[in-house]
């Protein structure tokens, strides 16, 4: 006798079930071909520049409470402070 294997859900998703595509899900996307990365983040030519800087934590943390945009915040906010 053979012995029954227990039923699985299938892990299928439709893809007419995936929610639109925005364009800041376009924007942080990776390009690739095969493994090798083309291109990643923001475009080139793009004004903005990657630093680093040291924040107070409580700082830190009031700006990701606001859950995903928390570094655009802070830009805006630093602009602000800066005048601009």
């Amino acid at each position: 006798m053979t012995e029954s294997k227990p039923i699985t859900e299938s892990s299928w998703v439709d893809p007419d079930d995936a929610p639109e595509w925005t364009q800041d899900m376009f924007d942080r996307a990776e390009i690739r071909i095969g493994d090798k990365v083309i291109r990643r983040g923001r475009p080139p030519g793009s004004t903005k520049r990657l630093v680093s800087l040291r924040l107070d934590r409580e700082v830190l943390d009031a700006f990701r409470a606001g859950g995903p945009g928390w570094q655009s915040r802070i830009n805006q906010a630093l602009r602000k402070a800066a005048g601009l």
